[in-house]
Formats: structure tokens, sequence, C-alpha cells
């Protein structure tokens, strides 16, 4: 099986003594659209920061389709793409200026980054947005367009942390419609959210992050196998399968009165 992103024995510890990430392993298969769940604080951010190259790791290794991240840095970077959860686009920029400028910094010819960000906003539904500035534009879309940018240079993996933050439910499943395209060609996928529903109904595998630990991780069907039908019975209203399993893994221990 061929790997877009192979993470064995991962650590963080931060200057002040806290351990991020403990020893986390993770490989993600290519092509596959892959779910990273965790609760705020878990080291799904500085997980994402040492795959892009933003944070440094304090110890285990990392390749990034094929290629070790310690050798070859800028290389193993070239293969990402990256859409964050906050909005940092220049609100004052035209769209198509976004996209292109973007290409600039991976050395991309801007004919061809021309070519590329007009086939990107097409796709994701700015054709007629081109020359609007970021700033005119709807949160769903300025979320497109922080998709399209990612993509310029064309990455083999693509993270999406949060990507559907603050989008309503018709942008939500073009941007999804979109995504699934990519995963069809090739490209991974690798998602953080906390709309555990298109988690549930999108990802292949899944792997949810706990205080710095993975404490599960595989196929849907493996996680969802886990979830305890007679809970629901038991406590009336429950969340989805997904949700469940997620809260039964991270949910902090009940204190004794």
């Amino acid at each position: 099986m061929e790997l877009a992103l192979d993470i064995r024995n991962l650590t963080k510890t931060y200057a002040d003594g806290t351990a991020a990430l403990r020893g986390v392993s993770l490989q993600v298969p290519k092509g596959d659209f892959y779910a990273l769940l965790g609760p705020n604080g878990a080291g799904k951010t500085t997980l994402i920061g040492i795959v892009t190259g933003l944070v440094n790791k304090t110890g285990g290794s990392l390749r990034i389709d094929g290629v070790d991240f310690d050798a070859y840095p800028e290389r193993a970077r070239r293969r990402v793409g990256v859409v964050p959860q906050n909005l940092n686009v220049d609100f004052f920029g035209r769209a198509i200026d976004i996209v292109v400028n973007q290409g600039g910094y991976y050395g991309i010819p801007r004919s061809i980054a021309l070519k590329r960000a007009d086939e990107l906003l097409k796709a994701v539904g700015l054709a007629d947005k081109r020359t609007a500035q970021a700033r005119q534009l709807s949160g769903g879309m300025q979320r497109r367009l922080m998709i399209a940018r990612a993509l310029i240079h064309e990455p083999d993996l693509l993270f999406l942390d949060e990507p559907t933050a603050g989008v309503d439910i018709e942008m939500r499943r073009g941007m999804w419609d979109y995504l699934k395209t990519l995963t069809a060609r090739g490209v991974t996928i690798l998602l953080t959210t906390h709309y555990l529903e298109e988690a549930e109904q999108l990802a292949k595998h899944v792997a949810i992050i706990n205080k710095g630990a993975i404490v599960a991780n595989g196929t849907m069907e493996d996680i969802l196998a886990r979830y305890d039908e007679s809970q629901r019975e038991r406590d009336g209203y429950r969340g989805s399968r997904l949700e469940e399993v997620f809260l039964q893994l991270t949910r902090e221990p009940e204190k004794p009165s």
C-alpha cells in the first residue's frame, strides 16, 4: 500500500514542558479521504504544523509521499497543500491574484499559474468572482477561495482544518462534492472537523487523537463498530454513532463527588 503520509512515533514537547504529541503514529493511504478528529487541545494543530513545516518536532519520523521530511524538507513540503481553520487571505486582493500569487511561492510561471487559477476558481464555483476582492465574498466563498489557493501547486496531500466552519449547508455540500472529485483523481485529503456527521459520511479512515495520543485508528466501519447501541436505550437521546464513539474515547471521567 502506497502512503501519502507516514508518521512514526512523532513527539512534540514545547519549551514550557507541555507534551503536545506523545508518540503519534499515523499511516494515510494515497488517494484516501482521512479524518483526524479530536477535542480542542488534543494535538491536531501541532500535528498539522509539523507536517507543514511550521512546527519543529521533538522526535519521531515523517515521510510525505515517500519523501523523508528530515532529509528533504523542501521537497516534502511542496507535496502538501493547507486550508487553515482561520481565514487568512488578503481581503483587498482579487480572487484571481490571491491564487496566482500563491503559485509564485512555488516557482510556478505566471502564465501557467493564471491558467491553473482560472480552472480552480471555476471548479470551486468562483469563476464569476474572479476579479472580486476577497472582502466582497461571503465567508463560504472565502473558504472555497482558500481551497483553490491551496491547490495551485498541485499538491499530493491536502490538509483541511475545519473547512466548513460557518459555511451554509448548500455551499458545504458543493464543497464536499468537489473534494470527492479530488480524491478520485488521487489527491489525498486529511480532514479535521467538529462536524462529525460529515466525517462519518465522507471519510474512509479515521483517527481520533486525545491528549497528544492516538486513541483509535482504522476504517470508518471499524471505528463505528465500537458503538454501543444499548447505551441509547439507557440514556435516551444520543448523537450519531461516530459522535458517541468520539465522546466515549475523549470524555473526561467524572470526578467523584
